[in-house]
This record gives structure tokens, sequence and C-alpha cells, in this order.
């Protein structure tokens, strides 16, 4: 097996605001678009995401009236005080803010007009107890 690419699938009520979300603040890029269907995608390593608006037919009918939830969309990224920052500056809601694990993850996290919880993690070597 060879994975040439992580794609996340999320099921929203409301596909333009999310997209606008991701594209505005986390630099995605719009790749295909339809009713009720969006592909996103950068060009790192970031997982590309396709959104689907809650009842649209293309799910398997026991799928559809599912909403994206009890999960977390997590982010490793360098410069996790710049990237806090940035979101701040840009109006965005820090629905969890920059926290340190002992076990040597900073991270904090965001929420889109959807509810999907985004999370941005730094990994750091924990402190010597």
């Amino acid at each position: 097996m060879n994975v040439t690419t992580t794609t996340v699938s999320l099921t929203v009520d409301d596909v333009t605001a999310s997209r606008d979300f991701l594209v505005r603040h986390l630099g995605y890029q719009e790749k295909a678009a339809a009713d009720g269907f969006a592909s996103l995608s950068r060009g790192d390593a970031a997982a590309d995401i396709v959104l689907l608006r809650r009842g649209i037919e293309v799910l398997p009918e026991d799928q559809r009236d599912q909403r994206a939830s009890g999960l977390i969309l997590a982010f490793t990224v360098s410069d996790l005080g710049g990237v806090l920052g940035r979101l701040a500056g840009e109006g965005v809601a820090i629905t969890m803010p920059l926290r340190e694990e002992p076990w040597g993850e900073r991270l904090f996290q965001v929420t889109d007009p959807n509810g999907v919880v985004i999370q941005f993690v730094e990994w750091v070597t924990p402190a010597a107890d």
C-alpha cells in the first residue's frame, strides 16, 4: 500500500462557512466545489479536507444526518506562538487557551462556524522533574 494523500471528510450544516474559515485562517485552497460539497487542500503536509453538507445524497443514508462532532482536527505546526497571535489578530476566537502538557505538548484550540474543533500543536522537550 502506498498512501499518497490523507483526506478528512467532514459533514457540516454550512459548507460555505467552514470553507471560508479554512481558506481565510488556515491557508487552504478550494480545489473543487459543487452544491453541498467543497474539496480543500494546502501545498504542505496538512491533510486535505472534504466538506459535505449534512443530508447530501452522496452519503449513504445512515450517514446523511451525522455532523462532524466529537473529533479534533489537529495540526502540528512550528511557531505555535506565532500561529496563535496571527489567528487572534484575525479575530478568531481561541476556544481553548494555550497550555503545555507535562509530556511536552503545547497546544491551543479554535472552533470553526460549524463547531469543528481545530487544535494546533507544537512538541517541546518536557521539563525535567
